[in-house]
Formats: structure tokens, sequence, C-alpha cells
């Protein structure tokens, strides 16, 4: 059997390349080709980047964004809506709902959604803070904002019945976010519309 023309240190990087979503084998091999090439202007400032982020990024107290501080820039601005608590189910929607400037409130990230198939149950989210933060006296509004997938439904259902001794408007996001729909891959206008004529749950 001929020995394989890739080094261990070489097909350690093109391992660790295809666990990231969207790189299989192949992809994470050209990865790891192009980054090769650009030691000086990519690889090296990219292991640089790779490791202070593993250092100094955290999962923000509060609302659970990714930052470097905590609590984390968003939660630290006083500009923002106190009254208005979003619910999304990770940190991508949350970039994805501040990137379209759709929402001027604060944010609660779930970190997933209950998926009884894949063993996700409500234990495994960051629901219990959730309803702690909307029973706070500034709290007026929970708006439920996770896609539109059996997922996200049912999900969105569960935090409804629990949020009802919160005393508190529970809405959702209405038009333009389609059935099945990921709130990261859609546009910005999309989901500011969305979150504009967002309706009573």
């Amino acid at each position: 059997m001929p020995s394989s023309p890739i080094g261990p240190e070489l097909q350690r990087l093109i391992d660790l390349l295809a666990k990231m979503p969207g790189l299989g084998p192949r992809s994470a091999k050209r990865a790891a080709l192009y980054l090769l090439k650009k030691r000086g202007a990519v690889m090296e400032p990219l292991a640089f980047a790779l490791d202070d982020a593993a250092k100094k990024v955290k999962a923000c107290s509060i609302c659970g964004n990714w930052d470097s501080i905590d609590p984390c820039a968003v939660c630290a601005d006083a500009t923002r809506d106190k009254s208005v608590l979003c619910v999304v189910q990770d940190v991508g929607d949350l970039w994805a709902l501040e990137r379209a400037g759709a929402h001027k409130g604060r944010y609660h990230v779930l970190g997933g959604l209950l998926s009884p198939l894949d063993g996700i149950g409500p234990d495994d989210l960051n629901i219990g803070r959730l309803i702690e933060r909307a029973k706070e006296p500034e709290t007026k509004e929970v708006v439920i904002a996770l896609a539109s997938t059996v997922d996200g439904q049912t999900t969105a259902h569960y935090l409804t019945e629990h949020l009802e001794s919160a005393s508190v408007a529970i809405t959702r996001l209405s038009q333009g976010v389609p059935v099945g729909g990921e709130l990261d891959h859609l546009d910005e206008g999309t989901l500011a519309a969305a979150m504009k004529t967002r309706r009573e749950f």
C-alpha cells in the first residue's frame, strides 16, 4: 500500500477544517492548501485570531451573545429599549437582526431548539434564565424570533406556555419569514419587515 503524500500535521489541519459547517473533505483540502500558500498573509494571522478568540471570547452572562466583555456590548448599551426582549435560537440570529437594524431592544439566546428526536429538552436550553428575565419589571414584551421549522414552532409554543406567568405581551415575527426559513439566511429588508409587523402569539 503506497504511503500517503499528506504528512500528519497537514492531515490534522485538513481533518479539523472538515469539521466546519459547509466544508467537506475535498473543500478542507483546498482550504488547507490555500492557507499554506498564503502563510504570511492569512494562515499566521488566522492562527493568532483563533488563539486570541479561544482565550478571550465568552458567552455573555446576561443574554448569551459571544463577546470578549461581560456583559456584552449589546447588553451594556444603555440606549437600548429595555422593555422588549427578543428570543433567538443562536448568536448568528442575534447578529442577523443587528445587521438588519431590525431590533433596538434586548436579546436572549436560547442556544438551540427543543428537539425530542435529537434528545434536546428544556434543560438543555437557556429557558430558565429567559423566564427570570421576562419577569423583571422593566420587561413588557417578549418577541419570539425563532425559525419557522417544526422544532422552531415546538419551541415557540413551549415558551409561550411557560411565559404566561410573566404577565408580558408575547409576540412573534410576522410577514417575510417563510416556513422552514432560518433567520441567519434572510436578507436585512425581510428581517426588518418581519420585526416591524410582529404579532401576538
